[in-house]
């Protein structure tokens, strides 16, 4: 299924590339065309990323000089300090490339990424600030100081460059996120809210609402994952127990759901009414496969294997017809069915871009910890 996968993969993503512009990245295939963004959209580091993961398995170098290629026009995102999203931007992307070719330039790509990064950290309230709310939307609504539970994801870049530096202050700023962030962010169930609006001078928590999820009060299926795989990392970096603690936690919610369906590929919300009928987010089941597959690392027993066959199911489900694309069809993308915005009416039910990246880290995951 691994070696099937990644053949595909190989073979679909030189429809991707064909599909691109050579100074833009692919974000998603819509209305039977191909959408494409930007550097600085937030998802701009997936799809050198997933070439990265697919050249790992093949070692085919025309795949590894089309990432390359995107490499090149992502570089200068690096100092880029407008919100939180750095870490999928160029974690995701050079951190891939640093680790498969060791070229220093891509490190210093890393370190000054997280130097970015950093900026967005407020001490008074001990969290990296997600977004800006000078304009817009959100300010209209009366935030000042939003964090989303997505930015756990950014922190292994922060914890990344501080092992790979003598500067330990994004370690520090990593872990104080992930301290805020479990005391402010989490149900007594360990769901997680999606959006908390903190005063930035205070700490004090103004909101618990949703940006992306069917009610303030719901379980955003994606945003789980975050929370998922966020802590995961954070206790493979720190060997935190109250990080692994949170893991499981989070882990306990989504397994035991009785919501999640047989082929543990969740709806998009949790809660969403007339759930039977709602649709799947593609995204998320990729997410939670290749984070409890790090979770079973850490680990053992039933605990261990439960988080291993549920992994196995999911990858198993999205390599069917239900959720994988038919070679030359769905604009080049490996999966179906995601769900960005559904509130926002934005993606909804198309291939995403970290669908598939995911999605392949998660074979690779358990071909090299479980075969």
């Amino acid at each position: 299924m691994i070696q099937d996968n990644f053949v595909f993969a190989e073979k679909q993503y030189q429809y991707l590339e064909k599909a691109t512009p050579s100074n833009e990245m692919p974000k998603t295939f819509e209305n039977n065309r191909n959408v494409s963004s930007d550097v600085w959209w937030w998802c701009s580091g997936f799809y050198p990323g997933t070439l990265l993961y697919i050249y790992e398995y093949t070692k085919n170098p025309s795949i590894m000089e089309e990432a390359k290629k995107r490499l090149a026009i992502l570089d200068t995102v690096k100092y880029y300090t407008k919100n939180h999203d750095l870490g999928f931007m160029m974690f995701c992307s050079f951190g891939n490339a640093y680790r498969l070719t060791k070229n220093s330039a891509y490190k210093k790509v890393i370190l000054q990424s997280s130097k970015s990064l950093a900026t967005r950290y407020r001490p008074d309230a001990k969290v990296i600030q997600s977004w800006e709310v000078t304009e817009g939307a959100l300010k209209q609504k009366g935030f000042v100081g939003p964090v989303i539970i997505d930015n756990m994801m950014n922190l292994e870049m922060l914890e990344w460059a501080s092992h790979n530096s003598s500067d330990k202050s994004f370690a520090n700023i990593a872990e104080t996120h992930a301290n805020t962030t479990i005391k402010n962010h989490f149900r007594p169930d360990f769901s997680s809210y999606h959006v908390l609006d903190y005063d930035l001078k205070t700490g004090e928590v103004r909101k618990k609402v949703t940006a992306q999820g069917y009610s303030d009060s719901s379980a955003w299926s994606r945003g789980q994952g975050w929370a998922l795989y966020g802590y995961t990392m954070m206790y493979r970096f720190t060997k935190n127990l109250d990080y692994l603690k949170q893991a499981q936690g989070i882990a306990k919610f989504i397994l035991n759901n009785p919501k999640l369906p047989s082929d543990k590929v969740p709806y998009w919300d949790f809660d969403t009414p007339n759930i039977q009928n709602a649709l799947r987010d593609v995204s998320a089941g990729s997410l939670y496969a290749s984070a409890l597959l790090e979770l079973g690392q850490y680990t053992s027993g039933k605990e261990k294997q439960d988080y291993i066959d549920v992994a196995k199911t999911i990858l198993k489900s999205l390599s069917t017809p239900k959720y994988r694309a038919d070679l030359g069809t769905n604009g080049g993308y490996l999966l179906k069915h995601s769900v960005g915005s559904l509130p926002g009416k934005s993606e909804v039910d198309v291939p995403l871009t970290y669908a598939d990246y995911y999605f392949l880290e998660a074979l690779l995951r358990y071909q090299k910890w479980y075969l």
